[in-house]
């Protein structure tokens, strides 16, 4: 499935907020400098998603803000879901 996410970068933490517009929105703790926090906003991603690193993608907006990002072999709904749950898990 592929996802607009809004990244807002050197956040105090890493942490999904909420919709923005038609994105979902998510602070990175990481500077936006040599694609750190592109990185941090994978390994989030990963983490909260509970699949590999290696199954996540930016497929447009490297360099942005606005971002497309895909999630290999899972659902809109089942990631979202795992995304707004304060653990990740629904």
């Amino acid at each position: 499935m592929t996802v607009r996410v809004y990244v807002q970068s050197k956040a105090s933490r890493t942490e999904f907020v909420g919709v923005h517009g038609d994105a979902v929105k998510i602070r990175v703790a990481a500077p936006p400098v040599d694609g750190s926090a592109n990185a941090e906003l994978i390994r989030f991603l990963a983490e909260r998603c509970g699949i590999p690193q290696s199954r996540i993608s930016i497929q447009s907006g490297v360099t942005s803000r606005q971002k497309r990002v895909n999630l290999a072999g899972v659902s809109v709904e089942w990631a979202l879901a795992r995304l707004a749950s304060p653990q990740g898990k629904e």
